[in-house]
Order: C-alpha cells, then sequence, then structure tokens
C-alpha cells in the first residue's frame, strides 16, 4: 500500500479547566494560614486589590467576604439542597447575596450586596467609558508627592511596634548541645576534657541520651593529650550531672540511678526505689507487682510509695530542652450555641474583607494610553476573580460545614458517643457538589466547637453494625473504649477480648482486633500495662 499525505477531520471532546476554575480550586484547598499568606501576595502583586479598613466596613464600595450567620434549631429541616455546581462539579458558583444557605432561622442582618464582589455586575470599562460616567476622585495630572507622605521609621524610638523587637525577632531554636556547650565553658577543665565534653555531646539524640560508647570517642583524640578509657568515664560523669540532672545517660537506668544518688540520704524510700531500679527494673516495666513484693520484701504500700517516687524522675532530660515545631490552628469555621440553637459561622480571618481599589479603577476609566488601559483592565479582571473565587471558597466551606453539623448535632448535645456515621458521599449528596470538591474542603479545615478544635475530617467515620441491624460510628466506639478503660479495675485491667464482649452486649458487633486498632490508635497500652497497684 502506497503512503501519501491527506487530510482528515477529526472530531473529539476534551474537559479543560479555565485558569478562573483553577484558581478557585487552589483557593479551596488552602487552610486559613495559607490562604491568609494567597491573599497578601494578591494585595502586593494586584494594584486593583486592597484591604478594607474597619470604618469603612460599612460603606456601599467595600467587598465584604463575610457570610451571614446560620442558626441551627433544635428539629432538622428538609430544605433541599441548592442546585447547579461550578464548572467540572467541584467549585460551588454562589451569585451575589445568594451565596448563604439558610438552616433553620437567620437571625443576621441581610446581606450588603455589592457589584464590586459580582465580577458579572461590573460594567466593562469601555461601557464606563462610553456611558461618561467618569469620577474625579483622584485627577490623572496629580503629583505622587501630593498625596503620598512617607512614613519616617525611626529604630529605638517610642513606637509601640517597636518596644517588643527584641522579644519578637526570630531566633536560633536552643538545642541540647548547645544549652549543655553554655555550661561546659564554665567548668575549669582541661583542653583534652573540654575535648570529650564535645564529643560526648555530638552523641546525644533528641532525648538527650548518649547513643555512642566511649571507646568510639577515644580514638578521636589527639594522641599527645594521652585520654584513656578512665578520664573519659570520669567526664561523662561530669556532664551527666549538668542541668539537667541525668542527661548524657547510656540507657534508662542509668538516668534514673543518677536522679536518684542526688535525692538526699533522708528521702523515704530512696533505697528501696534505686534497689528496685538498679535489679528489677524489667519486672517494674512489666508491672509484674507480684514479683517485685517477692524480690524486694516489701509492702505492697511501701511498694507503691517506691513506684510513686520513681515516677518523679525524668527518663528523658532532653525532652524539655530539645526544640520542637509547635503548629497553631485557626479555626475557619466556629459553632456557638445560643438559646438551644447551633450558630455556624465562618472565622473573620478566614473570611477577610477586600475590595477593588477605586482610586486605581478611576485611572483606567479615564486612561487614554492604549497599553495602561490594558495593563489596568487585566489587574481589574484579574482582582474580580480572585474575589469570586473567595466567595465560592467561602460559600462551599458554609454549605459543607452547614451540613455536617446539623448531621452530627448528637455530637455537639452529647459528646463522642453520640457521633453518627459520615462519609464524604452523604455531604456530597446533601449539598449537591462532587465528593472531590469535600475533601478539598475538609483538608486542613478546622470547626471550633465548645468541646474543642476538631478538624472537618474528624466527623467522618466509618461505620460499625450492630446486632439489631444498625450502625455505630468508629468514633463513637472509640469513645465507649475510653470509657471502658477509664472505669476499669486498675487491678485487672481489661483485656481486649474483654472489651469487645462488653461491647457486643451493648449490641455493638466489633472483633478483638478491631478493638486492638481502636486502643493503639487511642495511644492506650494493653492490659498487661495499665495494671496498677491501688
Amino acid at each position: 500500500m502506497a503512503m501519501k499525505p491527506a487530510l482528515a477531520l477529526r472530531l473529539s471532546q476534551q474537559l479543560r479547566m479555565t485558569p478562573q476554575l483553577q484558581q478557585a480550586i487552589k483557593l479551596l484547598q488552602l487552610s486559613t494560614t495559607d490562604l491568609e499568606q494567597e491573599i497578601q501576595e494578591a494585595l502586593d502583586s494586584n494594584l486593583m486589590l486592597e484591604e478594607a479598613a474597619e470604618e469603612d466596613a460599612r460603606g456601599d464600595d467595600v467587598t465584604s467576604l463575610n457570610t451571614p450567620d446560620q442558626t441551627i434549631e433544635g428539629t432538622p429541616l428538609d430544605d433541599p439542597a441548592p442546585e447547579g455546581t461550578a464548572d467540572a462539579e467541584d467549585i460551588s458558583d454562589a451569585e451575589g447575596a445568594d451565596n448563604v444557605e439558610r438552616i433553620g432561622e437567620i437571625d443576621a442582618p441581610d446581606p450588603i450586596v455589592d457589584p464590586e464582589v459580582d465580577g458579572d455586575l461590573v460594567p466593562d470599562t469601555s461601557e464606563e467609558l462610553a456611558s461618561g460616567s467618569i469620577a474625579d476622585e483622584l485627577p490623572v495630572d496629580s503629583a505622587w508627592e501630593d498625596i503620598w507622605e512617607a512614613p519616617i521609621t525611626q529604630y529605638g524610638g517610642d513606637d509601640e511596634s517597636n518596644q517588643d523587637y527584641l522579644e519578637t525577632r526570630n531566633t536560633a531554636d536552643i538545642s541540647i548541645q548547645s544549652h549543655l556547650l553554655e555550661q561546659a565553658h564554665l567548668l575549669n577543665i582541661s583542653d583534652a576534657d573540654q575535648i570529650l565534653v564535645w564529643s560526648i555531646l555530638d552523641g546525644l539524640d533528641a532525648n538527650g541520651r548518649f547513643k555512642g560508647s566511649l571507646e568510639e570517642i577515644l580514638p578521636g583524640i589527639p594522641v599527645e593529650f594521652e585520654v584513656g578509657i578512665e578520664e573519659a568515664e570520669a567526664v561523662l560523669h561530669l556532664v551527666q550531672h549538668l542541668d539537667p540532672i541525668g542527661i548524657a545517660a547510656r540507657d534508662l537506668r542509668e538516668c534514673l540511678l543518677i536522679q536518684l544518688a542526688l535525692l538526699p540520704a533522708d528521702e523515704p524510700f530512696r533505697d528501696d526505689a534505686i534497689a528496685v531500679v538498679e535489679q528489677h527494673l524489667a519486672a517494674l516495666a512489666s508491672r509484674d507487682f507480684a514479683q517485685l513484693l517477692r524480690k524486694v520484701r516489701l509492702k505492697e504500700d511501701d511498694l507503691k510509695n517506691v513506684i510513686t517516687l520513681i515516677q518523679t524522675l525524668n527518663p528523658y532530660p532532653g525532652s524539655d530542652i530539645a526544640p520542637s515545631n509547635t503548629e497553631y490552628v485557626d479555626p475557619d469555621v466556629i459553632v456557638t450555641r445560643q438559646n438551644d440553637r447551633w450558630l455556624v459561622e465562618l472565622n473573620p480571618k478566614s473570611a477577610p474583607r477586600i475590595r477593588i481599589n477605586s482610586d486605581y479603577a478611576t485611572i483606567a476609566r479615564k486612561s487614554a494610553n492604549r497599553a495602561d488601559k490594558t495593563y489596568l483592565n487585566n489587574h481589574l479582571q484579574e482582582a474580580k476573580w480572585f474575589i469570586k473565587s473567595l466567595q465560592q471558597r467561602n460559600d462551599t466551606l458554609l454549605r459543607v460545614s452547614r451540613q455536617i453539623v446539623e448531621y452530627q448535632r448528637g455530637f455537639l448535645d452529647y459528646g463522642e458517643q453520640a457521633m453518627k456515621p459520615l462519609v464524604l458521599h452523604d455531604v456530597a449528596q446533601a449539598v449537591g457538589l462532587h465528593e472531590s470538591t469535600i475533601s478539598r474542603v475538609t483538608n486542613q479545615k478546622y470547626m471550633r466547637t465548645p468541646t474543642g478544635v476538631f478538624e472537618l475530617k474528624y466527623f467522618f467515620s466509618s461505620h460499625v453494625s450492630t446486632h439489631a441491624g444498625g450502625e455505630v460510628s468508629s468514633t463513637a466506639i472509640r469513645a465507649l473504649i475510653k470509657e471502658l478503660v477509664a472505669e476499669e479495675n486498675p487491678r485487672k485491667p481489661l483485656s481486649d477480648s474483654k472489651m469487645a464482649k462488653l461491647l457486643s452486649d451493648q449490641d455493638i458487633k466489633v472483633a478483638r482486633r478491631t478493638i486492638a486498632k481502636y486502643r493503639e490508635s487511642l495511644m492506650i497500652p494493653p492490659s498487661n500495662e495499665r495494671k496498677q497497684l491501688v
């Protein structure tokens, strides 16, 4: 068959995401902290955007992203879910003041309708030029110096923003090594011992435990110092008595013995505690109290006092010094109870007030230069897209949070044991969105309730069948496990099999291995490690 070029017409369909949809999806999955950063970057890069001042909060030209509060009454309502979704069923499309779903009775005032909020209502620049409606707030021939006064920054003055400069500046975290080196510099030791101290500190882990060995350190010491194993042991002993006491211990036994040895000689049960740690630490760890009573020859009350003294010691002295990355959570949704109703509202931080800069919009309308006009119009369109995407994000977040609160009202009223099974499909079907959208909304989003701050994903859980044919949430089962452990006899803790039987008596069908999995997720040790002396 001869091959030759030919023209062919082919018809196909493709799904493409518009830039507006991509931006809306990006904002939808951001956490509150990331959203604040994204908004700040938009304010810095787009001259048409500005943050509304507090005194302008009630003005007509403010683009407010705050939505009215939603009140959930004590009885469920059968209001239908809103119809229609955005492109690819991923983003809900809010139109003006209709972007608020009502749950029960709404006590908040009517939202402000502003043409700047909805990009569809803002007329194009060419139409405004044709209409001749040009404002004169900012004359084109105004000089920059006439409207801008550069602030004079004075360091060390009386300005309140500079008073806490030393406290608010970024400083390096204090590590275990730096904390101990500060103390080692105050010691009157030789250069060889100083090198040994540095080598020992290099072998500390995050908990302050010395994981190396003195035999490995000695070859790294210069030969001219002639350091032996005895001197290395003495330096290690010196480091172990720095603050905190017990640092650089090679194992748990050594760490506890160092702390016990420094207690006053007349401390009650000090010698017995040293004997237990030195000879019977394994039995103490396994809570084999019968063996301890037999070997240390103590009465049960005395052994309890010995264990209490040992529990006052710090098994990981370095954990208090090691830097920790503390993550702060800003709740996206706030749920409060008022007059037997649950009020659902967005956190003001997640719904900031931004608007179109009227001065630059005026310049865009009055500009006669085609290049400047195109540049300003592009920024104006991007600003309207950004504001609309923020509205859609807040509207979707509020709708999903409303549905979660309505479905999990029992959890808010009675606690974890009243949690109902809930999956993404249930909420997606109720609000008329795709499951992927619900997943984006609930990821890294937090809800503050009277009982604490919870991630939205916390309210979704699998179910376990009951003997009566019903379903129980896995979160409720975890709550029941915590309750059983709290009420158990410390002398004879409940095993996983026993807890499974007790739950079966409550018509909850759950296997022993499932109990073990839930118990481990709750950081509850097994029964042999929960055994105590009353």
